[in-house]
């Protein structure tokens, strides 16, 4: 009798199996509409988002997860009147194994985009093209029209009397780059900014995490009115606020000069800063320049503090991205022979739960990057490890940065690795200690979570124990680690206000 019925449990084992692998085939034909025909450009990237979830923009969710699948396709000369078949057997970089011919059953939500604005970095900037989003259920193979029929539009400063914006033609970009490059930023300007004109104000260079633009100042203008009704009693600090855009040419500019993108840190101390002071009556001085932020922000925050110490007077960086190569993530780019498989033969996480729990690989991360990518390849998705190729990189063939690790294997460059050492902020500290241990002492606050999502405390960990061991002078540096956090846990845009009024006190 246990006989039967362990072949009976192992047959309807076998068979609930078979079932819930049943997978079925996915055919989308897309066009360009009458509606969009004039914005229309013959040369960009169709993009099919296919996802498990039932959010209404699929296309503004790329993150690496097994709920989220990408095909994509780089045409150079595509007919207004043909019709593009995303299929089997279209050849498409596909950011999952499974392909358009294999996708399990299920409900999806599925959208196409065509990515024309080959002057931006990302999926999202405008003039972009796109169709409506559709809910389907895959119980049968499935065929579906989706005309490009949308164009994406520029983001826009709410209007607030104490919200300006700044947009102008740098000159040293556009030197550079041989084409018109403009700045843009977000002033949040202090309470009592006009009831004083003849008041001068410090300032507080706000830096976004990765990617993010200056429209977030509209967060609190126009959703925060708790944070508002703050800003504008007597208890607020009398500061102006500068959410700089990390807007760049292959990702997040990162706010430095760099091989790739330009020299976007000089354009920011040369050019921007000195125009923004001047026209919204900054004091001017170093002391009275603050910067913050958190992740890509916070890292940004403190490289411009570590490479302009005279120039800026107090750094609050939270969770920054890794300040030591040796530690780049869980990644050695100067030992390790590849970035996706560690020395035991394991693919490297790359994201984890604040459990410990992995929940992305290092090459499933890169493989997402890669579909975004124009020519296939990471270094010029406009995602992270995007921007990091176009900042720590030399220029490789064609122009485009040169990766650090190969797209597909995983194979690290040591001849590029050696080029990223610059930008190593635990290397650059310890090997010019002696110029710029002065002159950072009082100026660096650090908060990181022992659990961050992104393994980023060790680099950390590393650079806090070079410091320690710093002589003449010592360091002063607060780096705190707060136990079983994650990611910009502790970052609070009022805790960072706090912070800076502390510091004016003591002046």
């Amino acid at each position: 009798m246990k006989r039967l019925l362990f072949i009976f449990l192992a047959i309807l084992s076998a068979t609930l199996s078979l079932v819930g692998a049943q997978t079925h085939s996915l055919s989308v034909k897309t066009w360009i509409s009458e509606e969009v025909k004039e914005d229309f450009h013959s040369t960009g990237r169709i993009f099919l988002f296919v996802s498990e979830s039932s959010m209404d923009q699929p296309r503004k969710n790329t993150w690496p997860s097994k709920g989220n699948k990408i095909f994509a396709a780089t045409i150079k000369k595509w007919e207004a009147d043909k019709i593009f078949t995303f299929d089997a057997s279209s050849e498409l970089t596909k950011s999952v194994e499974v392909s358009l011919g294999q996708l399990p059953e299920g409900r999806y939500t599925v959208q196409v985009l065509w990515d024309q604005n080959l002057h931006g970095a990302g999926i999202d900037d405008p003039g972009n093209l796109y169709s409506e989003s559709v809910r389907i259920n895959l119980s049968e193979n499935y065929q579906l029209d989706l005309p490009l029929k949308f164009r994406t539009e520029s983001e826009k400063l709410e209007e607030h009397p104490l919200l300006h914006e700044v947009d102008f033609k740098s000159r040293v970009l556009s030197k550079w780059w041989k084409k018109e490059v403009r700045m843009k930023a977000a002033v949040l300007l202090p309470s009592r900014f006009f009831e004083e004109p003849d008041r001068k104000f410090p300032v507080r260079y706000n830096i976004a995490g990765y990617g993010g633009r200056y429209t977030r100042a509209n967060q609190f203008v126009k959703w925060d009115k708790n944070f508002m009704d703050w800003w504008e009693s007597d208890d607020a600090l009398q500061i102006i606020n500068v959410f700089l855009d990390g807007n760049g040419p292959f990702g997040d500019c990162y706010q430095l000069d760099s091989d790739n993108s330009g020299p976007y840190g000089t354009a920011l101390i040369e050019e921007l800063i000195p125009y923004i002071e001047n026209r919204f009556r900054g004091m001017g001085t170093p002391e009275s320049r603050f910067l913050d932020g958190c992740s890509t922000g916070g890292w940004v925050s403190l490289a411009l503090q570590l490479f302009y110490p005279d120039f800026f007077g107090g750094c609050f960086s939270y969770s920054p991205d890794p300040v030591d190569f040796e530690n780049f993530q869980l990644i050695n780019i100067y030992n390790d022979e590849n970035a996706y498989v560690n020395e035991y033969g394991y693919l490297r996480p790359i994201v984890r739960k604040t459990s410990g729990e992995p929940t992305v690989s290092q090459k499933d991360f890169i493989h997402f990057e890669n579909v975004l990518g124009w020519n296939n390849a990471y270094n010029t998705s406009g995602g992270q490890f995007s921007a990091f190729t176009a900042l720590f990189s030399p220029k490789g063939k064609g122009g485009l940065p040169k990766p650090l690790f190969h797209p597909q294997t995983g194979e690290i460059d040591n001849e590029v690795a050696e080029h990223w050492r610059k930008y190593d902020l635990k290397q650059y500290v310890e090997n010019n200690w002696e110029t710029i241990g002065p002159k950072i002492q009082g100026k660096i606050w650090i908060w990181m979570g022992d659990m961050d999502n992104f393994y980023l405390n060790p680099a950390l960990r590393a650079f806090d124990e070079m410091l320690q061991k710093m002589k003449n002078p010592e360091s002063d540096v607060t780096i705190i680690f707060e136990p079983m956090q994650g990611h910009c846990n502790g970052y609070n845009e009022r805790t960072v206000l706090s912070q800076i009024k502390e510091k004016t006190q003591k002046k």
